[in-house]
């Protein structure tokens, strides 16, 4: 068990989170069933705007990318603790799925995605870590380099 719970945590490190992201169309940035929570694809953007564009190999490297992982990912906890009230809540992260946008010849995709596994690790601990999947793709929505699905077990709340 963690000795401080994940909002703490985000204090101790010194993180502050941004605003929770907005969606870009027809859909909404969290749903919660029963005691999962899916997020919708997190982007790199900072007030609702991209921070980076560009494929991981040509207009990037590993250090941008990685970069633009730990915005997205910062994003993630940002809609989460929105919706959710505090991170304490959750349980567990279940999935990270890390889709990067490459020029096709890149393999540092696992270097970027630790960016985010880090991050989640330093918030929820080791034992929380998820499972995780990273694929490389040819483009992400509006041209961005990073885009994070994650889904998290959420405690219930306490009466």
């Amino acid at each position: 068990m963690l000795q401080s719970g994940a909002d703490q945590r985000l204090k101790d490190l010194g993180i502050e989170l941004p605003g929770a992201p907005t969606p870009f169309g027809t859909y909404v940035e969290v749903l919660q069933t029963g005691n999962l929570l899916f997020l919708s694809g997190m982007l790199p953007v900072v007030d609702h705007k991209p921070k980076y564009l560009g494929r991981l190999g040509k207009e990037l490297d590993v250090e941008a990318g990685r970069d633009a992982a730990y915005i997205a990912a910062l994003g993630a906890l940002a809609a989460t603790k929105q919706h959710l009230g505090s991170l304490d809540r959750i349980a567990r992260v279940v999935r990270l799925g890390v889709f990067i946008a490459t020029s096709g010849n890149s393999v540092d995709q696992p270097r970027i995605a630790d960016a985010v596994s880090d991050l989640f690790r330093d918030v929820f601990g080791v034992a929380r870590t998820p499972v995780r999947m990273v694929i490389g793709v040819a483009s992400l929505p509006l041209g961005m380099p990073i885009e994070l699905e994650v889904i998290f077990e959420v405690l219930e709340e306490s009466v």
